[in-house]
């Protein structure tokens, strides 16, 4: 039998649709090493696991008892596996041709290289500007937040979410599709599980930094991605904290050390302000369907 050379992950929860597809599109567009195909479902209770089972009977499926969140979830399917290279793929991304061909050439003739992402294009054909991005700057994410990141022509200091036009090293790739160096990870470690939900594909390649590995930005492959097709266009009140915890965890981890008091609290208060803040906005899109029930 021949070694499995590569474990594709997929963490699901109440996604069925987006699954279906995600996992048409990696059996019909399969890499050309032996893959070995998991999903990890995070209790959905709606018949996305079942739709698996019925559908997919060549994938693996494990369903946890309760939603332990991306990291958690990732991490166990990961470690069940010993393939040199593990794909870290969200349920909302559709791999096209040679999208696994691509970035496996990539991996194997650049050994320096942990973790490599392709471009990522929305179903609209626009590009999704998040596939890569620098680490963040208080300039970098007032530029995110406020739109002027994304303006013709920004300040370069406020231009640090947008992927560049060239391959090559980049700060982060996004965690809906990360192809992972086994090597690099039992060097570094898996995903933080301190994070429930985002900013751990972010920790994850400022990790790989910090232990001397690349991260590569390869946009001559491409990936559909159905953008928040998982957490739906507003976050509810548990993602919409777990998304700005994940902005507090990251800094006080690798940045509160290196600065004074004065810019910590001043930073942590900026990310609380800005929970609340978006909770009350999101707030009437979050009742709206309670109203109508």
């Amino acid at each position: 039998m021949e070694a499995i050379a590569l474990d594709v992950v997929i963490v699901s929860y109440r996604c069925e649709r987006l699954l279906r597809g995600c996992l048409k599109s990696v059996l019909a567009n399969p890499a050309p090493v032996a893959t070995r195909i998991q999903v990890i479902d995070n209790a959905s209770g709606d018949g996305t696991a079942e739709m698996v089972a019925r559908e997919f009977p060549e994938v693996e499926l494990t369903v946890n008892d309760g939603n332990a969140g991306f990291a958690a979830a990732t991490n166990l399917g990961i470690r069940s596996g010993r393939a040199p290279f593990a794909l870290a793929l969200n349920p909302d991304c559709e791999v096209r041709e040679r999208t696994l061909t691509t970035l496996l050439e990539v991996m194997e003739s650049r050994p320096e290289v942990a973790i490599v992402g392709p471009a990522l294009v929305r179903h609209d054909g626009s590009p999704d500007h998040a596939a890569a991005r620098g680490f963040p700057t208080p300039l970098s994410s007032l530029g995110h937040f406020t739109g002027i990141g994304r303006r013709p022509r920004p300040p370069a200091a406020m231009r640090g979410y947008a992927a560049p036009a060239n391959r090559g090293p980049v700060d982060a790739v996004n965690g809906a599709f990360m192809l992972i160096r086994r090597a690099a990870l039992d060097q570094v470690g898996l995903f933080d599980e301190g994070y429930w939900m985002y900013m751990e594909d972010l920790d994850l390649c400022y990790r790989m930094r910090e232990a001397g590995w690349l991260t590569w930005y390869e946009p001559s492959a491409a990936a559909l991605h159905h953008k928040a097709g998982s957490s739906g266009p507003n976050r509810g009140l548990r993602l919409n904290y777990a998304f700005h915890y994940g902005m507090y965890r990251f800094y006080r981890k690798h940045y509160a050390t290196e600065r004074s008091a004065a810019t910590n609290t001043a930073v942590y208060a900026a990310i609380w302000l800005k929970l609340a803040a978006s909770t009350i906005r999101s707030a009437p899109s979050r009742l709206a369907p309670a109203r109508r029930r």
